[in-house]
């Protein structure tokens, strides 16, 4: 550098809209000459796909690959949502299993003394405070949704009843449970323990019919045959 300081440039614009040398008429800078087409540039030059029209819309572009990408990852969110509704759909029988299952362990728990109760019942000592009690205790089976079963008279039901004792008597016709030693109880369709009971069997119980096509070893009588003649 030197000591003597530099002069500013000066920078003339010619704004002048007729060309001195030709003639013609000069267009502005970013303005098109009138009559010219929008998205064509004055020297005839279509507007490139990333160039904006004259409206102002920009030009709609394919893009493969985009679209592409945006199925798969479409993809992606509907298979991780079927996941996690399938998941929660677990957890929820797990957990309702847990439940029912400390439900059930808790229920067989007071069992015992549900017969207790029973007993003191059946001999006339369910009274006083003793029978508030019970009357507490009975109150949380039937919270838990346990209920009792097993009456004299019932059918007797291998699925439901425990034979303890067994008699035959001309007044039933099936086998049924006439006297109940203990009850059973049930949680829904679960049998959480069967009912003990005597069993009355029928007498003369009654044979089961033969089945059509079956007979009993002799040939059916013929037409016309009977006894032979002495």
């Amino acid at each position: 550098m030197t000591d003597r300081e530099e002069e500013p440039r000066v920078v003339i614009r010619d704004k002048r809209r007729i060309d001195p040398t030709s003639g013609t008429v000069r267009v502005p800078a970013g303005e098109q000459p009138a009559g010219a087409r929008p998205g064509v540039h004055p020297a005839g030059e279509q507007m490139s796909e990333h160039e904006t029209t004259a409206d102002g819309g920009q030009p709609t572009v394919v893009d493969d690959d985009l679209s592409r990408q945006l199925a798969e990852r479409t993809e992606d969110l509907q298979r991780v949502t079927a996941e996690y509704a399938n998941y929660r759909r677990r957890v929820d029988r797990d957990r309702q299993l847990v439940v029912d299952q400390a439900a059930e362990r808790f229920a067989t728990q007071l069992f015992p003394i549900v017969d207790d109760i029973e007993r003191a019942r059946d001999h006339g000592e369910l009274t006083g405070g003793f029978k508030s009690v019970a009357d507490r205790i009975l109150g949380l089976l039937d919270g838990l949704g346990v209920e009792a079963f097993g009456k004299a008279g019932d059918p007797f039901d291998p699925s439901l009843h425990e034979a303890v004792i067994h008699d035959t008597s001309t007044e039933v016709d099936v086998p049924t449970a006439t006297t109940v030693l203990r009850q059973g109880f049930r949680r829904g369709d679960r049998v959480l323990r069967t009912a003990m009971v005597a069993v009355t069997d029928p007498e003369h119980p009654v044979a089961a019919a033969p089945a059509e096509g079956v007979t009993d070893g002799t040939a059916p009588a013929q037409p016309g045959e009977g006894p032979a003649a002495d």
